[in-house]
């Protein structure tokens, strides 16, 4: 899917796999039940079909957000959401695993397994949002000045000042 002719979008639109946050929408979506919760595993919200009919023990995916212990994106170096590998068991890629309620069940509140996304096109980046909720800014797009600079301007800035060690 190619970047969305918005200034901005959320990452959802980069996931690879439909999110299922009950166990009644996956029933709708799929035609089948969902497995029952499992406390042990971190709750997961997406599956991947073909992964059972992998040949492999492990499914890798080429990126997903990376999270804190506390399920909080991480930000890489230039302050940009951080995206890495992601290696599932292929049973675990295969399934999900969707708690009855959110709140009073035990394990619930775990970080969940973030959602593969697919590659960004050459126009589109991730950024942290107000909250530090990640969404997408499709570059092609400039933004609005707020100061005066254009975000092209303050681009170049940041690399002059980077440059300086400053």
């Amino acid at each position: 899917m190619p970047a969305l002719p918005y200034p901005q979008y959320g990452i959802e639109n980069l996931y690879l796999f439909p999110v299922f946050t009950t166990h009644e929408t996956f029933a709708r979506a799929i035609g089948t039940n969902a497995p029952e919760w499992n406390p042990s595993r971190s709750p997961k919200y997406w599956f991947d079909p073909k992964a059972k009919d992998s040949v492999r023990s492990r499914v890798a995916y080429r990126q997903a957000l990376v999270t804190s212990e506390k399920g909080a994106p991480l930000a890489d170096p230039q302050g940009k959401p951080l995206l890495d590998v992601l290696v599932l068991p292929k049973e675990e890629a295969a399934t999900v695993n969707i708690p009855p309620n959110r709140t009073n069940t035990p394990g619930a509140d775990a970080p969940f397994v973030p959602v593969p996304l697919r590659e960004l096109e050459a126009n589109e980046e991730l950024f942290f949002a107000f909250g530090g909720v990640v969404a997408v800014r499709n570059t092609s797009f400039e933004a609005p000045a707020e100061s005066g600079f254009t975000a092209s301007d303050r681009a170049l800035l940041k690399a002059i000042a980077a440059k300086m060690g400053l």
